[in-house]
């Protein structure tokens, strides 16, 4: 008699080793790479780019330059502090003789 081996579906299976945590997967480093490379291909053309659209667009322009330097500076995630079970923080303060 001969035994069948049921090949198990996606996501029944044990997982692989996969890739280490924190490591891009090749297509995501070559794209970044391009992009990358483009952005310092075009340094020089950026500013004369801003100026053409400022002289139409003062707003337009300030649009840009704003989404463009987010890639530079990153926005910091917000970050709530909370009390003893999410209450207010309750700050104690004494004085020493």
């Amino acid at each position: 008699m001969e035994t069948v081996k049921e090949t198990p579906k996606i996501g029944e299976g044990l997982p692989g080793p996969g890739r280490p945590k924190g490591v891009p997967n090749r297509s995501t480093a070559l794209v970044r790479e391009a992009i990358a490379e483009m952005a310092e291909d075009n340094a020089e053309n950026f500013n004369r780019w801003i100026t053409e659209v400022a002289a139409s667009s003062p707003e337009k322009a300030c649009d840009i330059y704003l989404k463009a330097i987010e890639y530079h500076i990153p926005k910091l995630a917000r970050t709530e502090h909370t009390g003893k079970d999410e209450g207010p923080i309750q700050i104690a303060v004494g004085w020493q003789k």
